[in-house]
């Protein structure tokens, strides 16, 4: 599997959003209620969504963040993933958030706040590069 990183990509390439997350200095991570590895809050474009329209929407739904500063980090892709060689292109984001409200009751069963990445990871050759990525832009 192989993690790229790109100034940009023709918007109708972006598939996905990933948003590296901290509030107060430390990471945020979030657990799938039907898994047991911790993961960077993200996910699929909806059909004629702003993909930072996703990566809001992804945020909110899995950390329950209310006030954050989402900045752009740049266009990734992942080749091998699905075990085809496709290349899947996606937006990285950065947030700091301020304001965590209730965890919508949907996907995630929790979040972690933490000055390291807990494991195991859920995507262990993806989440890790892109949480190095963003970390750049952070003091």
């Amino acid at each position: 599997m192989e993690v790229r990183f790109y100034d940009s990509v023709p918007d109708e390439k972006l598939r996905f959003a990933v948003v590296i997350a901290r509030h107060a200095g430390r990471w945020v991570f979030c657990r799938h209620r039907a898994r047991d590895t911790w993961e960077a809050p993200g996910g699929h474009r909806e059909p004629g969504e702003a993909v930072e329209t996703t990566a809001r929407r992804e945020l909110h739904e899995e950390t329950g963040a209310e006030e954050y500063a989402l900045r752009p980090v740049c266009a990734y892709s992942v080749t091998g993933m699905d075990g085809a060689g496709e290349e899947s292109f996606g937006m990285l984001y950065a947030a700091e958030i301020e304001r965590f409200g209730a965890l919508p009751p949907l996907e995630i069963e929790r979040i972690l706040l933490a000055y390291e990445p807990p494991g195991p990871w859920t995507y262990p050759e993806v989440h890790p590069k892109l949480m190095a990525k963003a970390a750049e832009l952070f003091p």
